[in-house]
């Protein structure tokens, strides 16, 4: 199944991703058919009959039918209706039976995803990214199950509604039962005669009297992990865009980027606004710590006087600076608590950037074309790596000789393992890192000199 609004690459703007194939190399399937106890019934590998063998949705229609019939030497028929429809990920799947077999019969459907196993071609070796199962249940509204558990069983449950999907970094592929169904979910992992991982529901048994029709129905989606598309599908499909434990801060921040993205029209842009206003909101506590590092910059003459006084005597030293420290009443910790009270936001803003499908393929500026990958020519990273310098420079330097060395070494680390990143996460560090050079050069010269 391809997703024409979203190419492989760049370069392929005519090749359109293909999220299921059924191909070796890139084998990921969505199957469904149905059971029963007292009757042949179809199952995926059944045969169908189909009335012509092209469709096309017309520019007027909003949604296009293509019904499969299927029929048994016992009086059963069944017409099984793939339901598409105009700029959705949605497809419907209707199931009519009919017995004329003369007695009753009870039926129900699965429908289940088949993967092969993770490349390492899938795989980023800096950033990782959840590739496996996933299940929501009235009890658990989202639960991870990694390939390597699809064997054990006691991944089977009973579930009223809910869902059963695979994911992967940007797209999903998920079945969606009727919230008033009650199914079975369950995993299975084969090995022969190639490793494929299996995930699927299957319905409680509808009875059909004899000469009657009976009805069963189901949803599909397939597509990419676009918030706003999923809401409307199914209850907490949106949660496969993973935010982690800070959801809570995450998801506003993903709303505001998006208004910033709809008034600039540019997700690099975007990026830039969010990184703003997330300084402005913390500006007052960094304003506290840029000025705690300040004064503690103004003791360093003071600070290397007593280790050249107490040479190795740890104790005297950590007693001579607290002394210090008190008198000229600074605290040490003044620079790193408002600090450590923004580490959740920024690690939000980072799972943000990195699970957007639409900053995939996204441009920014010039070398930038997308922001989903690595700088090519590894400008942001070195400018990253600068600017690090530059707060380091700002900052007051340790008095431990050792200490000194392993911060002086710190940008040039933070460069090379910051030049695999994405590019839109380098541009936020970028960004955030020259706003605080901004306000710590302004408060340290001129705030600290006016008093």
């Amino acid at each position: 199944m391809s997703l024409l609004q979203y190419p492989t690459s760049l370069q392929t703007p005519d090749d359109p991703f293909v999220l299921m194939s059924n191909t070796s190399a890139e084998y990921f399937v969505a199957q469904s058919g149905l059971q029963s106890n007292n009757f042949d019934a179809p199952s995926h590998h059944s045969e169908f009959a189909i009335e012509k063998d092209r469709y096309i949705l017309d520019e007027n229609q909003e949604s296009l039918r293509v019904p499969l019939v299927w029929r048994s030497e016992s009086g059963m028929t069944v017409t099984k209706t793939y339901i598409f429809y105009r700029d959705r990920y949605l497809i419907d799947l209707e199931y009519e039976i009919q017995n004329n077999s003369g007695q009753s019969i009870n039926v129900n459907q699965y429908r289940q995803l088949r993967r092969k196993p993770v490349t390492d071609d899938e795989t980023q070796s800096f950033i990782y990214t959840f590739i496996g199962g996933v299940v929501s249940t009235p009890e658990d509204r989202y639960e991870k199950i990694d390939f390597e558990d699809f064997s054990d069983p006691s991944n089977s449950r009973r579930s009223l509604g809910g869902w059963a999907a695979i994911i992967e970094h940007y797209f999903v592929g998920a079945w969606i039962p009727s919230q008033e169904e009650t199914s079975t979910i369950y995993t299975k992992a084969l090995s022969s005669p190639q490793q494929r991982y299996i995930i699927g529901l299957q319905s409680e048994p509808l009875q059909i009297a004899a000469n009657s029709t009976g009805k069963l129905a189901t949803g599909l989606f397939v597509g990419p992990k676009i918030q706003d598309r999923m809401r409307e599908v199914a209850p907490h499909l949106d949660l496969t865009v993973d935010y982690g434990f800070l959801s809570v801060i995450a998801k506003p921040i993903f709303w505001l980027l998006q208004k910033i993205h709809s008034l600039v029209g540019n997700w690099g842009w975007a990026i830039v606004g969010v990184t703003m206003c997330i300084k402005l909101l913390f500006y007052k506590l960094s304003e506290a710590s840029y000025r705690s590092m300040a004064r503690m910059r103004k003791l360093q003459p003071q600070l290397m006087s007593l280790k050249e006084r107490y040479g190795d005597d740890r104790a005297k030293m950590g007693q001579a600076t607290m002394e210090l420290y008190k008198k000229e009443k600074v605290n040490p910790l003044g620079g790193c608590l408002p600090i450590l009270v923004q580490i959740p936001v920024f690690i939000s803003l980072y799972w943000v950037l990195l699970e957007s499908v639409e900053l995939r393929q996204a441009p920014w500026i010039l070398w930038i074309e997308d922001l989903s990958l690595m700088d090519k020519y590894y400008v942001l990273p070195v400018i990253m790596g600068v600017t690090m310098f530059i707060q380091q420079k700002l900052n007051p330097a340790p008095v431990d000789p050792i200490q000194q060395k392993v911060f002086m070494f710190m940008p040039l680390i933070f460069t090379v393992f910051f030049a695999f990143f994405p590019a839109g996460l380098v541009l936020y560090w970028v960004v955030n890192n020259t706003l605080s050079i901004a306000q710590q050069y302004y408060i340290t010269r001129h705030v600290l000199a006016e008093k």
